[in-house]
């Protein structure tokens, strides 16, 4: 299949000059899914402009005959041991072996990564589809992946104001001030975070290029939790689409269990519902070890959608990311 394939099809990385094309091969095979579009042509510029990512080595398109844009996929990864791709195929060309080709591509990318990670570590290329994707799982299996988790898309439809938030004792909240709190937010997060399942130490300069240099950054609606002095917690809100989103909600260990993550979720939901946007939404591990997906339920959450996470073993090793949190 894969011979005749590579016959048939064009494959090239894409260039700077290929955004829209590859952003509207993304939108069709999201509203193929779920009716709606899921990434703006910002979030692909974004990517695609990040520095750690090379366009013209860490992406793949698929060019049918007559010039079709059919297929897609990107790869990223976290210090070479956590790799992680991103693929999609028109609906009409799935489960005809587009995907597994892409997966033989990405996974070239991968091995010549392998020696570059710290030895004796354990090394994974990491994918995710829709639930709805009937597809996706045999592509995946075909090319040696197994589920190891779900995530969810959780939402909220606020007919009414949110009552008024309750903070917990000696805890402020403010919004945030460029270049005197992206570090501290940035620290903060990434601690607070080391208690989620597949987390890694983050990149400081890859984290500013996704959030705070964005042309869409919004620094009215990042929320952080001041215990005097001391950052305890943060949501960092921006717009998917037309609706509110809840890119992060973070609190460190000190602070949890004191109410402070639900402070700052229903602080969030209000002003989203001030500025007219009633649905909200974010995203969560299914088995969040700290126990998150309940306090969501709490606040009026549901799951809107389900999120696949395969992962293939490329070298067995010690395991780097978060899997468990220490007792």
């Amino acid at each position: 299949m894969i011979d005749s394939f590579s016959t048939d099809f064009l494959v090239r990385p894409p260039t700077m000059n290929d955004l829209e094309a590859v952003h509207r091969l993304l939108e069709v095979c999201d509203i193929a899914e779920y009716g709606v579009p899921d990434i703006t042509l910002g979030d692909l510029r974004t990517l695609w402009q990040g520095p750690t990512f090379n366009i013209a080595t860490d992406a793949w398109m698929v060019i049918a005959p007559g010039d079709r844009l059919i297929g897609y996929a990107d790869v990223e990864h976290r210090q070479h041991v956590r790799i992680y791709t991103f693929m999609r195929v028109l609906p009409e060309y799935a489960g005809q072996g587009v995907e597994e080709y892409l997966l033989q591509l990405v996974e070239v990318w991968a091995q010549r990564h392998i020696p570059l990670a710290k030895p004796s570590v354990r090394v994974t290329l990491n994918s995710w589809a829709s639930s709805l994707n009937d597809a996706a799982p045999r592509s995946f299996e075909r090319a040696g992946f197994k589920e190891v988790r779900r995530h969810w898309r959780m939402e909220i439809e606020m007919s009414e104001s949110p009552l008024a938030t309750e903070w917990p004792e000696q805890v402020t909240v403010r919004t945030f001030i460029s270049r005197q709190d992206d570090r501290i937010v940035y620290t903060a997060v990434d601690e607070a975070f080391q208690d989620h399942w597949g987390h890694m130490e983050g990149n400081y300069e890859e984290w500013k290029h996704w959030t705070i240099e964005r042309e869409n950054f919004d620094p009215s609606l990042w929320f952080l939790a001041f215990d005097g002095e001391e950052i305890a917690g943060a949501s960092l809100c921006t717009y998917q689409m037309d609706n509110g989103w809840v890119d992060t909600l973070a609190v460190r260990r000190p602070w949890r269990r004191k109410g402070l993550g639900m402070a700052l979720l229903q602080h969030s939901f209000a002003e989203f519902y001030r500025r007219g946007k009633y649905k909200v939404g974010l995203g969560v591990d299914s088995q969040n070890l700290t126990g998150a997906t309940r306090l969501y339920e709490r606040a009026g959450m549901h799951v809107a959608r389900i999120y696949i996470s395969y992962e293939k073993e490329l070298r067995a090793g010690i395991e780097l990311s978060t899997q468990a949190i220490p007792i």
